[in-house]
């Protein structure tokens, strides 16, 4: 609420500028404000993601406690309506310092503590309830400097923080990441925020701060921004050090592409762990039965075309390149730094056989759902290699539509090969998948393979650096016809953990677990979720 009690002809009158100016400069303050205030919203949610996992569950957890936060900040900023200036300007200081260091605190508890979450809902508290003390006070500042009626200045601020809002969110997607990365990108917002509110309340209602108030904003704000910017310089230096507290010592390459963090580790002894986003994709030292697994059983019949939906990292069409009569294999991939990864460096090459080198093989950049809707050719085999089931990026990429798309490119006779999740620890995601598979017209075989679940676990286990002992992999072997034999094909190649005896077994095992009654999913209504 407006404070009516303020007399403002003679506020103006005090200002070193004239009142008009004096307004656009405090709404151009909102609109950086606004915008600095997105950027750290996003960067929870994009963190939290990347932390947690579970992008849905965790955006709504950030949202809804930073939108509760900012009605309690907007509800205490009444205190200071009476000393708005100096209040709007430690406020702010206090923002650009929690918001500028949110990202790297954040990383840091994960890193080294291997949790995430408490700090996560901190931060959105504090951030939501100094974002909510911004307008109120600032609303009280404005009708100081030019004499308006609550209304228009009310419509003048919120049109100044939505737009300001609105590019805050434009530019963190398309400039801050790629250009800063998720630590500096923050801390440059931080000192973006600290310096716009400062320099509004230092210059333009100076004459409103005591002596000691100016010195006070003068020392929190130079001290701020000197905090934020030697943490810029030592970002650098602390992003290594969590990673090695994350990945280990071994960490041979880490790169932020435009889609995830991509971060290859090991390679000593013959031991290499690729992660993406900060979980464990592949691990050399028994990947070979998860890719025996999904592509093997899928090639038991014709298969001079394939195709391989993920598996950027060229180990399911290494395995495909093993017969001799593929014609063509055709690896549609959402991060060409994956595929550039794949194909340029010598451990994860020598891992895949070479397979980008091999004329047989077309690499495709792009989402594989969309993909699907636009391809025109029909396939032997179609396998998917990728992410878990959750709801997440990935779910559209296990519903029933994208299973329909992929019944629609299968050739008379074909098969289509997925990789469901351990179908142990999470079984009623797995079933979930199958059913999914059903609804789009196909008939199903379902298999489980025992070992050591090493291929999509949620970071590297903290007291051994590495993923737990589990249950194994869940896949799904289904045709549009009559449900495929399990079995390999005459021609396969000497399989190191895979015969057809184990294939049998498998299928018992999956239907021994079988779980009835699970609903499919569906683009409108996903039914993944994170079981414990």
């Amino acid at each position: 609420m407006i404070d009516q009690q303020v007399p403002l002809r003679r506020s103006a009158a005090r200002l070193p500028v004239r009142p008009r100016t004096g307004r656009y400069l405090v709404l151009a303050t909102v609109f950086v404000c606004a915008a600095c205030g997105l950027v750290y919203e996003l960067e929870l949610v994009a963190l939290a993601s990347y932390l947690v996992g579970d992008s849905v569950t965790q955006a709504s957890v950030v949202l809804s406690v930073m939108v509760f936060a900012m009605g309690i900040g907007s509800l205490l900023a009444k205190r200071l309506r009476s000393r708005a200036a100096v209040g709007f300007g430690l406020i702010e200081a206090a923002l650009a310092l929690v918001g500028g260091f949110s990202a790297m605190v954040l990383y840091a508890s994960f890193a080294w503590i291997g949790e995430s979450r408490y700090a996560l809902v901190g931060f959105s508290l504090a951030i939501g309830v100094l974002i909510g003390a911004e307008i109120p006070l600032l609303m009280t500042l404005i009708q100081r400097v030019d004499r308006q009626d609550a209304g228009g200045a009310v419509a003048d601020l919120f049109a100044a923080d939505y737009v300001g809002a609105l590019v805050g969110g434009l530019a963190f997607p398309f400039l801050l990441l790629p250009m800063l990365g998720q630590l500096t990108g923050a801390l440059f917002t931080g000192a973006v925020n600290a310096a716009a509110g400062g320099a509004l309340v230092l210059w333009v209602f100076r004459r409103d701060l005591t002596g000691r108030s100016r010195w006070l904003l003068v020392a929190v704000n130079v001290t701020v921004i000197v905090a934020l910017a030697a943490a810029a310089v030592l970002a650098a230096d602390f992003e290594r050090a969590a990673r090695r507290a994350v990945y280990g010592d071994q960490v041979r390459v880490a790169v932020q592409t435009e889609v995830q963090e991509v971060v290859l580790t090991g390679a000593d002894r013959g031991r290499l762990d690729l992660y993406l986003d900060g979980r464990l994709r592949v691990s050399s030292r028994d990947e070979y039965r998860y890719h025996e697994a999904l592509v093997h059983p899928a090639m038991n019949g014709p298969h001079a075309r394939v195709l391989v939906l993920g598996g950027g990292d060229g180990l399911a069409a290494r395995e495909v390149l093993r017969y001799p009569d593929v014609r063509s294999v055709t690896v549609v991939e959402l991060d060409p730094g994956v595929t550039r990864l794949a194909r340029t460096d010598r451990a994860l090459s020598a891992l895949n056989a070479h397979a980008y080198r091999d004329p047989r093989l077309t690499a495709v950049t792009g989402d594989a759902f969309s993909w699907l809707r636009t391809a025109h050719d029909r396939y032997d085999v179609v396998i998917t290699d990728l992410p878990d089931p959750g709801i997440s990026t990935s779910t559209k990429l296990y519903s029933a539509e994208f299973y329909g798309l992929a019944a629609q490119a299968l050739a008379p006779g074909g098969r289509l090969a997925v990789h469901g999740g351990p179908a142990v620890t999470r079984p009623r995601t797995y079933w979930t998948v199958e059913a999914s598979m059903r609804a789009a017209g196909l008939h199903t075989r379902p298999y489980r393979i025992t070992g050591r679940y090493a291929g999509f676990a949620a970071g590297p286990d903290r007291s051994t650096g590495r993923t737990a002992e589990v249950h194994g992999w869940g896949f799904v072997l289904a045709a549009a016809g009559a449900a495929p034999p399990l079995g390999l094909d005459p021609g396969a190649p000497r399989l190191r953990s895979l015969t057809g005896p184990v294939l049998r077994d498998a299928g018992r095992r999956a239907e021994s677990g079988r779980l009835s009654g699970q609903e499919p999913s569906t683009l409108v209504r996903p039914r993944y979720w994170e079981e414990g």
